[in-house]
């Protein structure tokens, strides 16, 4: 789908025009005030359409109205919900060509092209029938500027999504790493297990001994021009976690394709740092591995020494990404960054609590956490901070190591936090993302449909280049 700006599109010859429709205001035009809002009351509730042939009246083949709200209420996030429902249905009428021409003052083009390319979205790469995709789109009345931000966070998604709903057969660790390996732009080191096991990295190298795809700690670098901070981001790289020798049941192992969401997004977020140029170095972590049985697999009540030294009872070997991380956050403290911010399917317990609709967040410096947040909501993302009370460590405290890899089910998400924050150094500031229940959808929620949904990789975009 090509996206493109015009200075007017409501005279330009077009298979449909897409238009806006604020409640208790008539539209630009007369014909669509006539036969839509006053014959057939249409109102212009948020998220409403109403699509209308317009019979030669207008140079448009067709009109679609689509509902905006209170114009008041009307914002960046709003544009982007109603350009993902009109992209929908554009699709489902097999529009290829249509315009669209907002009533609003904001400069639109960013959010509007986002929104287009996560409606537009589908994985269908094995399917013999191909889903419809519109050849084009313009926007009228939003800078080039703006389209361009839009499509690079846009593309940065889709490449996500496709990456997370890529069969685990194929995305394994030498997949991720030779991705890593390809973006121009970028300096990348990939470690291969002799060199993890020099660096001393016991747990990470503990969860993949029981898999035939040999683990990958893949290391990238952007170094903008005179950059004003150094921030480190970890995403988890689970290829397939079937659980280990505590193997999890048939029914909740078939999307754990998806464990590695959180080293999909880094990837996504250091491809557009190479397009955005911010004025910032960036660090990209992925401990890339697979957990699965075997002769070989590590145990329950083994215990793994960490890069930092400290010694961990495996309590449980599906609580396998906690480890994997442990090692990465070591590694980044190492790198002496100002801030360090990790992103994993993490928790069901995560999941528990704030369903599929907010991801979970957590860390040592309340600034960083507050601007995630902040540049969350203003993303489309929604964050919501987790306690980090001491109290929840207890739990898996151990009576032979430093501590336990799992403790109780309670408080899970919490736990698994404090866990991690063993392995940050007190000079480094730290914030851990859980994307375990919006990283990948069972049913179409809002703009996306079912499978991968990019989660952070808007939000880390933003931060990094603010």
């Amino acid at each position: 789908m090509e996206i493109k700006v015009s200075k007017n599109v409501r005279e330009m010859p077009i298979e449909v025009l897409v238009i806006s429709k604020y409640e208790d205001e008539d539209t630009h035009f007369d014909f669509v005030n006539k036969y839509v809002v006053e014959k057939d009351k249409f109102e212009g509730k948020f998220g409403q359409t109403y699509l209308i042939h317009t019979l030669g009246n207008l140079s448009a083949d067709k009109i679609l109205v689509i509902g905006c709200g209170k114009r008041d209420e009307f914002n960046q996030n709003k544009v982007r919900e109603i350009t993902s429902k009109a992209i929908k249905k554009l699709n489902q009428i097999k529009a290829k060509k249509a315009a669209f021409d907002f009533d609003t003052n904001i400069d639109y083009g960013k959010q509007a092209a986002i929104g287009a390319m996560i409606a537009d979205y589908s994985y269908d790469k094995y399917k013999s029938e191909k889903s419809h995709h519109l050849d084009e789109i313009i926007f009228a009345n939003c800078t080039e500027d703006s389209i361009k931000e839009g499509l690079v966070i846009g593309e940065a998604m889709k490449f996500t999504r496709d990456l997370a709903n890529t069969p685990a057969q194929l995305a394994t660790p030498e997949r991720l790493a030779e991705i890593a390996k390809n973006i121009n732009g970028i300096e990348t080191k990939i470690y291969e297990k002799t060199e993890i096991e020099k660096m001393g990295m016991g747990a990470f190298l503990a969860v993949g001994q029981g898999s035939v795809n040999p683990p990958k700690f893949i290391h990238m670098q952007y170094k903008g021009i005179n950059p004003k901070k150094r921030i480190a981001i970890i995403g988890k790289g689970i290829c397939f976690d079937s659980g280990g020798l505590d193997l999890k049941p048939a029914s909740s192992m078939l999307t754990m394709k998806d464990d590695m969401s959180g080293a999909a997004c880094i990837l996504g977020v250091m491809q557009a740092l190479v397009k955005l140029k911010p004025e910032i170095e960036v660090h990209g972590i992925i401990a890339a591995c697979e957990n699965m049985p075997s002769g070989s697999s590590y145990k329950p009540g083994d215990i793994l020494t960490a890069k930092n030294g400290k010694t961990i009872e495996v309590d449980n070997t599906d609580a396998e990404g906690r480890l994997t991380l442990a090692d990465a956050l070591c590694y980044a403290c190492d790198l002496n960054v100002d801030e360090v911010i990790d992103i994993a399917t993490l928790t069901g317990a995560c999941m528990v609590a704030l369903g599929t609709f907010a991801s979970g967040i957590m860390g040592n410096d309340k600034e960083l956490i507050s601007d995630l947040i902040k540049t969350g909501e203003e993303s489309g993302e929604r964050f919501w901070e987790m306690p980090m009370f001491k109290e929840y460590f207890d739990s898996m405290k151990s009576d032979i190591a430093d501590m336990k890899n799992t403790g109780s089910r309670n408080g899970g998400a919490s736990a698994a936090g404090l866990f991690l924050k063993e392995f940050v150094d007190d000079k480094t500031k730290w914030a851990h993302i859980d994307i375990a229940g919006t990283a990948f959808l069972d049913k179409p929620q809002k703009e996306f449909i079912a499978g991968s949904t990019g989660a952070g990789v808007r939000t880390l975009i933003n931060y990094l280049t603010k």
